[in-house]
């Protein structure tokens, strides 16, 4: 049942959010209007709408979010592309015809506003229990007929409960979901979210207008190129309409009591989340894409995407060949496959169709459905037709229903073993498995048995290459496994001449695989190349890892892998080159800390707790990074930071939290003690890393090389929780950033640091509990005694209370100056 919302008028008070109210509405008509600063309106149940800022942003903007929750979370923005800049006399208030508008109060100009045809007397507008704004012309009657708009009709990025994503054929409105154009920015961004009604209605991402992922049609249990997805689960239950008035599809939640959404982010990923009390953060049900092969389009026509082969691109079987042979051969797939055996249709019955099962349906722009049809019936109609290409049934929930006919290229099949479907492509009579006589059958078998008597003989010819071969390519070969396909497969020339032929004037970093240079493309784009060292040891393996980890991995706080180069003794990574290098070169430098000021030190931590956040849990990996330090942070041309190497990063299972290593390997200062002690690795041995990053960016000072007292060796973690418990942590402040603007910002972020370097794992907090805490005000637990806290100093040497031994690998991957630890 909706109930009517509340009108609350909020005053501000100070930085943080700290309101009085006055009283409250059930309504909002044209005789009343909402002040920002003042007014919040609540649905009396789930959502509220006010005036917001995002984080680290000066804009402000109208917007819904859940009012259940202890970190704000924005499900809907009205004025998203026209963002308030100076607020004091902006208000939202009913306006005629019956919009709902913000209106500037000093020239009475509209900034934002609804839009409907239809003009009543006395419109209203309330904020309904599903989080559904609504404008109506009676407050007391939510009956169809008196809608006048909805913010249902026009959502931003964010998919609610009840909300319909489509086109209405009847009124020719179509729904879609439109990514903000960055995470702190409403503005609409590169990606959108529709469900395609041309043809067979499917769910469509694209960017920019080019399709960039594709969900696969609907077949009546599921979205077919979906991975795991049911139309029945545990948490939602998803539904499709498909008729002559709409094309539509939306979801509603098992249990009325969890808050649910589905979100389309500002990199491209579709994600559901369910909101979770226990542990006070969002948790992610599914997402989309999730590997190369959800790439739309990546093989081509005719082409097959199989995330478990190398390359991950093939022709659908035998009977297609590369179009082009040469591009095909350089990791190119983009121009497909083509039959063997091109089609003859002078006379359609010597064509017939081959069964191809477990795959996700082609692009079905260009195709024809019948619900009542069997598939005997769709195999005849297909037939008869030139131009049908293959055929498929329409919907699998209760055996295979109804038809749908393809009449283009087949394109964006992937393999699907457990949950793909039937395929019936067509093909000349030469190519087809079963005969059309006994005389075919008889000669089918005979070729058959010649084929394998002269497969085994090849076989064992071969036999005897292959086990000499194999161990020199065994490590190679293990390499190139896991390689994502939407990187570029490059030449060495290429390389060689990108780098100038590795010019010590190109080096810009140094590590125990090898050295990094920087190189400038044909095209003028900048990379930066990690090289392999011939005579390296442990670069192997931290390259093999560093490959089957960030391929992967797609985040905007992530360093992004472009390709690689594997040829010879030759293996080399390329990468997006970072202008600005990396943070230590700035907080450890004297003369570039001077101008590095807190609002850059400030969005760097935030920027890496995002990245954090998405290994340690929005990736479909669960990534342990294991070596989060200063010298791993790229800086891009915006100072915004990306973290890099991921030479010693562990992926490790959804439901685990951590793992044993015989090995430990990283940098002293950064090790957490139970990692650094007894080899125990988790997402808090994360934490505890980042939280040293934290200390040295407000500080300017690196935690191994500090010292306090002449004759105590006191690290930077001890320094800090001294003052801390003092209550003079202040003192901690880098002396360069004078009178910081937000010094309570500061010293939130100093205590935050602590926390995430107490010495005991269960202590330190969560990644997104982290971020929480970073971007909102509230109250903090009391900081514990940091790991690694006593030191003593014996000849220069320094050992921890721990009485371990810590072996350290020198391992500074980055694309910096090499400095070593």
């Amino acid at each position: 049942m909706m109930r009517a919302f509340f009108l609350k008028f909020l005053f501000s008070l100070l930085l943080f959010s700290f309101h009085n109210i006055s009283y409250a509405r059930d309504t909002i008509t044209s005789t009343q209007s909402l002040k920002d600063g003042e007014t919040i309106i609540s649905s009396g149940g789930s959502f509220e709408m006010g005036f917001f800022s995002p984080t680290n942003s000066q804009n402000r903007y109208v917007g819904i979010w859940y009012n259940q929750i202890p970190n704000r979370t924005v499900v809907w923005v009205a004025n998203r592309d026209t963002p308030l800049t100076n607020t004091s006399s902006v208000v939202l208030k009913i306006i005629n015809p019956g919009w709902l508008a913000l209106v500037d109060g000093n020239n009475n100009a509209t900034i934002w506003h609804t839009n409907t045809s239809r003009q009543v007397p006395n419109p209203v507008a309330k904020l309904l229990d599903s989080g559904n704004l609504v404008v109506t012309d009676n407050a007391n009657d939510e009956s169809p007929e008196n809608l006048l708009w909805q913010s249902f009709d026009h959502p931003t990025d964010t998919q609610l409960p009840g909300m319909k994503l489509g086109k209405n054929f009847v009124t020719g409105l179509e729904v879609p979901l439109s990514a903000w154009k960055a995470e702190n920015n409403p503005e609409k961004g590169e990606y959108e979210l529709h469900i395609e009604p041309k043809g067979y209605p499917q769910s469509i991402m694209r960017k920019g207008g080019n399709k960039v992922y594709r969900s696969g049609s609907w077949n009546g249990l599921r979205w077919g190129g979906t991975h795991g997805i049911q139309k029945k689960s545990y948490v939602i239950d998803t539904s499709v309409i498909i008729n002559t008035n709409e094309v539509s599809t939306s979801f509603k939640v098992h249990n009325s009591s969890d808050l649910v959404r589905m979100v389309l982010t500002s990199t491209g990923s579709i994600l559901l989340y369910k909101w979770a009390d226990e542990t006070e953060e969002w948790k992610t049900l599914r997402n989309a894409p999730t590997d190369v092969c959800d790439t739309y389009g990546s093989c081509g026509a005719y082409g097959s995407c199989n995330y478990d082969n190398f390359p991950v691109c093939g022709c659908l079987d035998d009977k297609f060949l590369p179009r082009d042979k040469v591009a095909w051969g350089k990791s190119d797939f983009s121009g497909g496959c083509v039959r063997r055996t091109p089609l003859k249709c002078q006379n359609v019955t010597s064509n017939g169709f081959l069964k191809y099962s477990g795959i996700k349906l082609p692009d079905t722009e260009f195709t024809w459905f019948n619900t009542s049809m069997n598939l005997q019936e769709c195999e005849q109609v297909c037939l008869k037709n030139c131009s049908c290409m293959a055929y498929s049934s329409l919907d699998i929930s209760n055996g295979q229903n109804g038809c749908l006919l393809w009449f283009s290229d087949l394109i964006d099949i992937r393999v699907l073993p457990e949950q793909g479907q039937d395929l019936y492509i067509r093909m000349a009579s030469s190519d087809l498995d079963y005969p059309s006589s006994s005389k075919g059958k008889k000669s089918k078998i005979i070729k058959l048995t010649s084929s394998v008597l002269v497969g085994i003989l090849v076989l064992s010819l071969t036999l005897t290459v292959v086990i000499i071969l194999y161990k020199r390519k065994k490590k190679e070969i293990n390499l190139k496994l896991k390689w994502e396909e939407d990187q570029i497969l490059f030449e060495v020339s290429t390389i060689t001449k990108a780098t100038n032929n590795f010019s010590l004037n190109n080096k810009i970093g140094e590590g125990g695989y090898g050295p990094v240079y920087k190189g400038v493309l044909d095209d003028r784009k900048e990379i930066a190349v990690k090289r392999l060292s011939k005579t390296s040891k442990q670069g192997l393996g931290e390259f093999k890892n560093e490959v089957n980890s960030i391929a992967k991995l797609q985040h905007r706080n992530l360093v992004k892998l472009l390709g690689w180069c594997i040829q010879g003794d030759e293996k080399m990574l390329i990468y997006e080159y970072m202008p600005n290098k990396s943070l230590d070169s700035y907080i450890f430098d004297i003369k570039k800390r001077a101008l590095f000021d807190w609002s850059k030190r400030f969005n760097i931590i935030n920027g890496v707790a995002r990245g954090l956040l998405y290994l340690h849990q929005d990736s479909r990996l669960k990534i342990i990074h294991r070596d989060l330090k200063a010298s791993n942070i790229l800086l891009d041309i915006d100072m915004n930071p990306k973290i890099s190497d991921f030479g010693l990063a562990r992926s490790i299972g959804l439901n685990e939290t951590g793992a044993n290593t015989n090995r430990v390997a990283g940098t002293l200062g950064y090790m957490s003690p139970e990692y650094a002690g007894h080899g125990v690795f988790s997402i808090k041995s994360d934490v505890f890393s980042f939280g040293v990053l934290i200390l040295e960016i407000v500080s300017g000072k690196r935690n191994r090389d500090f010292s306090h007292h002449q004759d105590h060796y006191e690290n930077l973690l001890g320094h800090a929780w001294k003052l801390y418990r003092d209550r003079r942590l202040i003192e901690l402040v880098d002396e360069h950033l004078v009178a910081p603007c937000d010094l309570p910002q500061v010293l939130r972020s100093i205590h935050v640091g602590l926390l995430c370097v107490q010495h005991y794992p269960e202590d330190r907090p969560g990644t997104s509990s982290i971020v929480h805490m970073l971007a909102n005000n509230v109250e903090l637990p009391i900081a514990k005694e940091p790991g690694f806290f006593t030191k003593t100093k014996v000849n220069d040497e320094t050992k921890s209370s721990l009485g371990v031994e810590i072996s350290c690998s020198i391992n500074e991957v980055t694309i910096s100056s090499f400095s070593p630890r």
